[in-house]
């Protein structure tokens, strides 16, 4: 916008029309889109209920800064690297009756993330514990949090990988950063001691600062088959359970359960 332009602008009596293309300009340079795609009919909307000035103001700046909260949430979710969209509202309680609801919804209120607790899903495959990491991932990330999750496998060669280009600590520093680091599928394999150990640095890195949650398809009692030294596995539990929420999603698959049913209907 020219000077005289601007100086136009702020001219009384102009007509509608040059009104809205100045209003439209300002917003490009102002860099405020929800408010140039909303304007006109907000005002239109203002002039039928009779809003005052400073109503039909704060109508136009709220509904700029809720389209700005949005967006800001959408990149956070998108940078967590969520491999599906899961959401809280889509799990079946009543098909899997393990899973108490009320504490996954006090979950979903993010306090935990706040305080840097752990959180633990124990359960066998088709249990919806990967379900509900994603899910509770995702409500942390649209509280802005920042959020990450990643295989327990291509966590830890991620970390090996870094360690042989001696990068570990700047790796390890980055996932520090996070407010909530989901790792999921923990239990699936063996670890030697070397990737184990890079894991445990992690999650000493986050320890009683930041929270981690797992999904993972052993019991503690069953994690010496992936952490085969036993101090270490020892070590590495303590880590994950101290201040946790720990849930057992049980050992029937209730997808499974809901496969049959859909094949006998």
């Amino acid at each position: 916008m020219s000077t005289d332009q601007y100086r136009l602008s702020h001219q009384r009596g102009m007509t509608e029309t040059a009104a809205e293309a100045s209003i439209d300009q300002a917003c490009r340079m102002l860099r405020l889109p929800t408010m140039r795609a909303q304007f006109i009919p907000t005002a239109d909307a203002a002039e039928r209920e009779q809003l005052t000035y400073r109503g039909f103001l704060a109508e136009l700046l709220m509904a700029e800064c809720a389209d700005r909260q949005r967006r800001r949430s959408e990149r956070r979710v998108k940078a967590a690297g969520f491999p599906r969209p899961k959401w809280l509202t889509d799990f079946d309680f009543e098909a899997n009756p393990n899973v108490p609801a009320a504490v996954i919804h006090t979950l979903a209120k993010c306090e935990w993330v706040k305080n840097g607790h752990p959180l633990c899903l124990i359960g066998d495959s088709g249990t919806g514990k990967s379900h509900l990491l994603i899910a509770l991932g995702t409500e942390a990330a649209m509280a802005e949090f920042r959020v990450k999750y990643v295989l327990a496998s291509k966590l830890v060669n991620e970390l090996v990988e870094a360690a042989d280009e001696l990068i570990l600590n700047k790796t390890i520093a980055r996932y520090g950063r996070y407010d909530l680091l989901c790792i999921d599928e923990l239990g699936y394999m063996k670890l030697d001691k070397r990737g184990a150990d890079l894991l445990f640095q992690v999650l000493t890195e986050r320890e009683e600062t930041a929270s981690v949650a797992i999904a993972s398809n052993e019991g503690f009692g069953g994690w010496t088959k992936t952490f085969t030294e036993p101090r270490l596995c020892a070590a590495i539990v303590d880590r994950l359970t101290f201040n946790a929420t720990i849930i057992e999603t049980g050992t029937d698959s209730y997808r499974l359960a809901q496969a049959k049913n859909q094949d006998t209907a």
